[in-house]
């Protein structure tokens, strides 16, 4: 049988250990554990690895400590607006939302846009659409509301600044969550969801929803879910040059992983992160931040939830 492993990321960034209380820590790495024990779960039960990272991303989504779903950030007309993208290594079959608003789990409509459309990649008044016709409840604003991270918007409101959850200039960081697992038919997925900028403007897109930027998966290489500065993210085309220097400079997981987060991303002037599987089971989860909120489980028995280096 083959190893089967998951890992997932709730956000990378300046994570300053001095702001970060025992408690905070202890509720994060609760959050993250049961992330990961939902999506191990569906694994060793035998079932898919796009099954699997599904269910972690909903975790992450229903907790409001990360910048997607239930935490999702406030735009500049102090509205939410999420995407998510999900992949399937196996087929290549992908499918993303973006620019959606009051839907409490975007990557389960972005597995439908893969599952139930002919397309790749709804956006806006059209996904929310195709949400409506496939049975999804429009939640209330109120169910989105964090006071944290209202208070994060109404200090950069009415101003031209707009806030990555994890920019050097601010205490509470937050981020985009994914997950990347490779499943018992040794079969990979990737799935990413974010809430994108804090006061974010003009319906801007990050890397997130975009598949080969912050969401890749492909059997042949590798699945990736990445978290960091998006526009950096999407102009380095992160997860597929991963995926292109295992299958053509032949690099293992791990060196195709740091060459782009240690070395490619920082030339261009990105910061961030990103989790990786390949269809042996092996996990590779570098950033060039100081914290990446992160967990991995295989079947070999290595488990671990961290957020610093």
């Amino acid at each position: 049988m083959n190893t089967f492993s998951i890992a997932i990321h709730g956000g990378a960034g300046t994570l300053v250990k001095g702001m970060m209380t025992p408690e905070l820590e202890a509720k994060y790495k609760s959050a993250l554990q049961l992330a990961l024990d939902a999506g191990y779960n569906v694994l060793e039960a035998g079932g898919t690895a796009v099954d699997a990272v599904e269910k972690s991303v909903i975790v992450l989504e229903n907790s409001h400590l990360f910048n997607a779903g239930k935490g999702a950030v406030f735009t500049a007309d102090e509205t939410h607006e999420m995407d998510a993208s999900i992949m399937d290594g196996n087929s290549l079959n992908a499918g993303a939302v973006s620019l959606i608003t009051g839907i409490k789990n975007p990557v389960s409509l972005a597995k439908d846009v893969m599952e139930k459309s002919e397309h790749v990649f709804l956006a806006g008044e059209g996904a929310m659409q195709f949400a409506k016709m496939n049975g999804y409840t429009i939640e209330d604003e109120t169910y989105f509301y964090d006071e944290l991270r209202h208070n994060q918007w109404l200090e950069i409101k009415d101003t031209d600044s707009f806030q990555l959850d994890h920019a050097k200039k601010k205490d509470s960081k937050f981020g985009t969550v994914g997950a990347v697992a490779c499943d018992k038919e040794g079969n990979i997925a990737a799935a990413t969801s974010t809430g994108g900028m804090t006061n974010k403007r003009f319906g801007r897109v990050g890397d997130s929803p975009m598949i080969g930027a912050g969401n890749y998966a492909n059997n042949k290489t590798c699945a990736i879910s990445c978290t960091g500065s998006g526009e950096f993210f999407i102009r380095g085309v992160v997860a597929y040059d991963v995926a292109c220097l295992i299958e053509h400079k032949g690099l293992s997981l791990d060196e195709a992983s740091n060459e782009v987060i240690n070395k490619r991303i920082l030339e261009i002037g990105g910061d961030g992160g990103l989790i990786a599987v390949d269809v042996k089971g092996n996990i590779a989860m570098p950033f060039n931040t100081e914290g990446m909120y992160r967990a991995s489980k295989s079947s070999k028995g290595k488990e671990e939830v961290l957020i610093y280096k």
